[in-house]
């Protein structure tokens, strides 16, 4: 059955389907809102099953950047592209610029930076046909990776959860499973590991697991994710693609928190309530894993690192709020985050109305 885009985008702006043949370039651009700003998010290559699959990804993502850069305290709305396509395979530079050049037929609604499959170098292929392009190189004046930014804020987000759950802003001695040690997972570990937590990890890419027990031999490795979730452990910390919390992982895991990077954790919309029912704390995904938005959004104003920094130390401040409003609504964290969010969004959006570039 063919995904209708009206009715699964509905609170959505604007969705763009570019094609361009020659150099095998397919790609959707989904714009949730620009009530804030113009619409914020990253690029993700990646070799999905349908082109459903793709427009889902794509409504999902763009709706989850709305609520993180509201939250996040960012002059700016939400959006997501998707290229379709295993990057591997057919990425080239002449497929990154014809993408650039439909960004720029948007005049400024949708700024793209990295995601799951492109990298800094790609975003300067991109800005040789468009001005609106986030997470440069350094070389070219941009902001670089921002995936050491996104761990940095996502563990900022569990020594908030950490104290909500056990008092004390730490981790230290406290179990960590972490499923995904790529981009963001790996700068995690470093911190959890710095913090005197014990982790253990697991990926289905095994050079990342790899580079991993060279770093850090003390890190136990998990076969699988199954096996992970089934171990015992203080925290989760999904790291990996989104739709983690599925209904079998809330009944098998035995940690206290669930905490971790990936974008749209939650399988259907439900699981928070059971997560609070076996008394599992969430930290909702997109408060704890901004770090990555708000450096490419300073980088937008002339990038200060120290800055962006700072910012993203934020993030415990706005998981504790995130956490007192759910206990003050008798709420999930998860319902307390989007009602903060859209709680910015209306007052300050009513202001301004749709970006027009």
């Amino acid at each position: 059955m063919s995904v209708d885009v009206f009715e699964l985008g509905h609170e959505h702006e604007q969705v763009v389907f570019a094609n361009d043949e020659a150099t095998g370039l397919r790609a959707i651009i989904a714009i949730h809102s620009t009530a804030l700003g113009p619409a914020l998010g990253g690029t993700r290559f990646y070799p999905y099953a349908s082109t459903d699959a793709a427009i889902e990804d794509a409504l999902n993502l763009s709706r989850g950047m709305s609520y993180k850069n509201a939250l996040a305290g960012l002059d700016l709305g939400g959006g997501k592209a998707v290229i379709i396509g295993d990057p591997a395979a057919i990425k080239t530079e002449a497929l990154l610029r014809a993408f650039g050049r439909f960004v720029q037929s948007l005049n400024g609604r949708y700024v793209t930076a990295c995601d799951v499959g492109t990298y800094t170098q790609d975003m300067d292929h991109i800005a040789r046909e468009c001005d609106f392009v986030a997470a440069r190189s350094v070389t070219h004046g941009g902001s670089g990776d921002s995936s050491g930014l996104t761990a940095f804020g996502t563990f900022q987000g569990m020594r908030a959860a950490a104290a909500e759950a056990w008092g004390e802003p730490t981790l230290a001695g406290r179990t960590v499973g972490v499923a995904g040690v790529g981009k963001v997972g790996r700068h995690l570990v470093n911190h959890l590991l710095e913090d005197g937590a014990t982790v253990m990890v697991t990926d289905v890419h095994q050079p990342a697991v790899e580079r991993i027990r060279d770093e850090h031999p003390q890190v136990r490795v998990a076969e699988s994710t199954e096996d992970l979730v089934a171990s015992e452990l203080d925290v989760y910390a999904p790291c990996a693609l989104g739709g983690a919390i599925s209904d079998e992982v809330v009944e098998t895991l035995s940690a206290r928190i669930v905490c971790g990077a990936a974008n749209n954790q939650l399988a259907h919309p439900g699981i928070e309530k059971r997560l609070e029912e076996r008394s599992i704390l969430y930290a909702p995904d997109y408060c704890v894993n901004s770090g990555g938005v708000i450096q490419v959004a300073d980088a937008l104003e002339g990038f200060s690192f120290e800055r962006a920094r700072q910012r993203a130390a934020g993030i415990f401040e706005t998981t504790q709020a995130v956490f007192e409003l759910a206990r003050a609504d008798g709420v999930p964290p998860a319902i307390a985050a989007d009602r903060l969010a859209e709680r910015r969004m209306h007052d300050v959006g009513r202001l301004r109305g749709i970006w027009l570039g």
